[in-house]
């Protein structure tokens, strides 16, 4: 096989999300995401900087280019590791190309042949949430997640209000779809640790598959507390950055699952350490993926590879503008989507839609309380 050389880093802001294309002397072109969500623009002028360093250089060596890039300054954090979770995806992509196999066979093989995926439920009043609950299960997915309160849950005026609130949704939606799927219930951040071990006593009666970031992800210890206090278990870990966060969350045993997200977590690489980590400790992993779809094919490579994948997060990709994205989508049966078997991240984009769709930038809104306090979203 003919060596080639890194010629030229882009980097595009389409829609919600900012794309990375790595192309090489020989053509071959490797696509990868960053996933600091809000943040793009930064990340963007992150990688363009880190892109001097890439050019020229020989794109199989993934790991040697991570390590340069993350050592090169003293200070690091999302934005830093939202570029190097792109560009680490994007020389994963080339890799594959350049060998014709599929990531997942140059990282230990395939352990599934296709990977389960939960799917979001949302809802402005009680009814929609059940009307969509039972939509997403129609469409063959086992598994859905909800947050279970309005979204003007930061108006509620009592803590009993808020947890009567989220438990008579859960009891509705579950009685509409059954016993036989998945509840998995998100928190978002949004309770305090007595509120959220309080809420999650109250739904003790429910089989509730994880309960997702009861609180603010910046005390593994205080997360532990809450672990220690509540029966349900525990799912976090997307806004960490590195193996050295869920160093500390795993080895406090503060969690039940842990939930990685390649384009910020150091990518592929990155978080097949992270796995391997969590395996240790007999974790399983469920990806965090609320991007486009460049980051579902990262992650489905990584489920593919895996032991302890327990499931996938995916918030549907037949909507504009994510059916654009791909000039074929990856192939979703029954709410799994199956492990595909082209080289790289089995995915081609349509770079068309690269022209024709505009940024479309987050906008700042987070919520002020009833009582005018600034509350997490």
């Amino acid at each position: 096989m003919k060596k080639t050389k890194i010629e030229s880093v882009e980097t595009i802001l389409w829609d919600k999300w900012l794309i990375i294309k790595i192309k090489c002397e020989d053509g071959t072109i490797g696509i990868g995401e960053g996933g600091v969500h809000g943040w793009q623009k930064p990340t963007k002028t992150a990688i363009e900087v880190m892109a001097d360093y890439l050019i020229g250089k020989d794109p199989f060596l993934i790991e040697h280019h991570y390590q340069f890039l993350y050592r090169s300054s003293h200070f690091m954090g999302s934005i830093i590791q939202g570029a190097l979770s792109a560009i680490d995806i994007a020389l994963w992509d080339i890799k594959g190309k350049k060998l014709n196999l599929p990531i997942y066979e140059l990282l230990s093989g395939k352990t599934r042949d296709k990977v389960r995926c939960y799917m979001h439920v949302t809802g402005k009043t009680e009814d929609d949430l059940v009307i969509d609950a039972k939509r997403k299960v129609d469409l063959g997915f086992t598994a859905i997640r909800f947050s279970p309160y309005s979204d003007d849950y930061y108006l509620y005026k009592s803590l009993s209000e808020w947890i009567n609130d989220a438990h008579k949704r859960i009891n509705s939606v579950i009685d509409e779809v059954g016993n036989d799927v998945d509840i998995c219930i998100e928190i978002h951040r949004q309770m305090s640790p007595a509120e959220s071990i309080s809420l999650a006593k109250r739904l003790d009666d429910f089989n509730i598959f994880f309960y997702e970031d009861p609180m603010l992800p910046d005390s593994p210890s205080v997360m532990k507390q809450i672990k220690d206090q509540c029966r349900l278990p525990i799912a976090t870990g997307e806004r960490f950055t590195s193996i050295f966060d869920f160093q500390n969350l795993l080895e406090l045993n503060a969690t039940d699952y842990i939930r990685p997200d390649l384009c910020l977590a150091s990518g592929i690489s990155g978080c097949k350490k992270i796995s391997a980590m969590a395996e240790a400790k007999h974790i399983k992993v469920i990806p965090h993926n609320p991007l486009s779809p460049i980051s579902t094919a990262a992650c489905v490579q990584l489920d593919a590879s895996i032991p302890n994948f327990a499931l996938q997060e995916y918030t549907g990709e037949s909507e504009y503008p994510k059916n654009k994205l791909l000039v074929k989508p990856l192939k979703l049966e029954k709410g799994y989507l199956v492990v595909p078997e082209e080289p790289g991240l089995g995915i081609e984009l349509n770079d068309e839609s690269l022209k024709n769709i505009p940024e479309s930038p987050k906008i700042l809104d987070t919520p002020i309380g009833y009582d005018g306090s600034i509350k997490d979203r």
